[in-house]
């Protein structure tokens, strides 16, 4: 297939030579990139007379990762094809029009059905009853609190295994307990993040065991990472954060829960206030827009991020660090766990990381005490949304065994690039030390 060149490339120089004719490019199967190449045969790529910056900015390390992960990244791709069929025949369904991104103010009780159209595209996509996506839940921990408030009572009893050691859940649930709650995402902790076929496997179980018992799920960071989320297993109730994945990088806050309708109302009476339902509260506009489509990309933003972690793993493996999960082993979320084995490390990871986002470059990262967590933390967030994890970021607690907890940017190829300068915040010295475990 003939391929064109924009007119400016007649300006490009490989340093070697006169302007040429047109260039001829070089595809790089995996990262799906077209790398210019000097027409007269002369190595190296091709560079524009007006910048000094090579067309393909990948350090060979990068760019050998990149093209070993073809297979995986494929896979990726067919995971977003699916996911994204799913997201366009629920906005098909409720009938999605320009009108529902009017919006409201004040007691937010005439949205021209924008908020209702919403919940419903977004019940459908996570295959739950009914659904409420607020801007008034500002995290995922506040629609977690809400959710679990609706679920309990003082007195209940709350049953929580982040890491499902399957011989003490076989025993944990009583005919006393009301809630079974089941982080998927691995937080802090050095554990795989939890498979919806995992998931599924723990609802039984604890169903088994006490067919009343609900079971909340904490669905963070684990949106659109396979083709079904925990309702379509059985979770009563999930709940999780605008500005993760769902939002698709475009949200500028809010959050969600979603399952039986029954108890998304009752999370919904905790949100605002009992008796007032779901029908309340403003959205701007401009936020409900965003919603929509933030929501629509989620699927592309949350595939290109799942790149970028295997990407890191595959980098940070090979130079002899721990990582979790591994390079070739499936995600379950979107973070990528990073064992660095020392503080200097850490910071200079971090400080990459800043370095390389579009907002706050030029801001060095300073670890400190931050609500919420027991030990200081680092954090690197260069993001347009504030605190945005759907975003190029990272953070870790500044605790043995160092380990940094990275959410990827929806675009692999930016991912790529800071990738070199993470390599270097990771040599010093350039093997690790032998505090720090192998790959294994």
């Amino acid at each position: 297939m003939a391929l064109s060149w924009p007119a400016a490339a007649t300006a490009a120089i490989c340093g070697s030579c006169s302007p040429p004719p047109l260039p001829r490019r070089r595809f790089s199967r995996a990262a799906a990139y077209f790398v210019p190449v000097c027409p007269t045969g002369h190595p190296g790529p091709l560079f524009c007379a007006a910048s000094a910056y090579p067309a393909h900015p990948f350090s060979p390390e990068v760019a050998e990762a990149v093209e070993s992960l073809y297979s995986e990244f494929r896979e990726v791709d067919n995971l977003v094809a699916h996911n994204t069929t799913r997201v366009l025949k629920a906005f098909q369904n409720a009938r999605v029009g320009s009108h529902h991104f009017g919006g409201c103010t004040g007691y937010g009780h005439d949205d021209g059905g924008g908020r209702g159209a919403l919940d419903n595209v977004f019940a459908e996509i996570v295959g739950a009853e009914s659904a409420m996506v607020r801007s008034q839940f500002f995290s995922g921990t506040h629609a977690i609190t809400c959710a679990l408030f609706a679920l309990l009572r003082p007195g209940d009893e709350l049953a929580e295994d982040g890491g499902l050691n399957w011989d003490a859940l076989a025993l944990a649930v009583g005919p006393q307990t009301k809630c079974a709650f089941i982080q998927r995402s691995c937080g802090y902790s050095w554990r795989r993040s939890l498979s919806i076929i995992e998931i599924q496997r723990a609802i039984k179980m604890i169903k088994v065991q006490n067919p009343d018992c609900m079971v909340m799920v904490d669905n963070c960071y684990g949106e659109f990472v396979e083709t079904c989320e925990p309702p379509m297993v059985g979770a009563d109730l999930i709940a999780g954060s605008l500005i993760k994945n769902p939002g698709g990088t475009i949200a500028p806050c809010g959050g969600y829960v979603a399952g039986k309708k029954i108890w998304v109302e009752a999370a919904a009476a905790r949100l605002s206030a009992p008796g007032l339902g779901v029908d309340c509260g403003s959205t701007p506009g401009d936020v409900m827009r965003a919603f929509f489509q933030g929501l629509f990309l989620s699927p592309q933003m949350v595939g290109e991020a799942i790149k970028g972690g295997l990407l890191i793993a595959e980098v940070m493996a090979s130079k002899g660090y721990k990582v979790q999960p591994l390079p070739r082993d499936p995600h379950h979320d979107t973070v990528q766990a990073v064992q660095l084995g020392s503080q200097e490390r850490l910071i200079s990871f971090c400080e990459a990381v800043q370095k390389n986002c579009p907002i706050g470059s030029f801001v060095k990262p300073v670890a400190g005490l931050t609500a919420g967590y027991a030990s200081e933390v680092i954090f690197a967030d260069g993001t347009f949304i504030d605190g945005s994890t759907s975003e190029l970021s990272c953070d870790g607690p500044l605790r043995e065994p160092f380990t940094v907890f990275c959410q990827q940017y929806p675009h692999n190829g930016f991912t790529s690039i800071a990738e070199q300068d993470l390599c270097l915040a990771g040599r010093a010295p350039m093997k690790p030390r032998s505090s720090i475990h192998p790959a294994s």
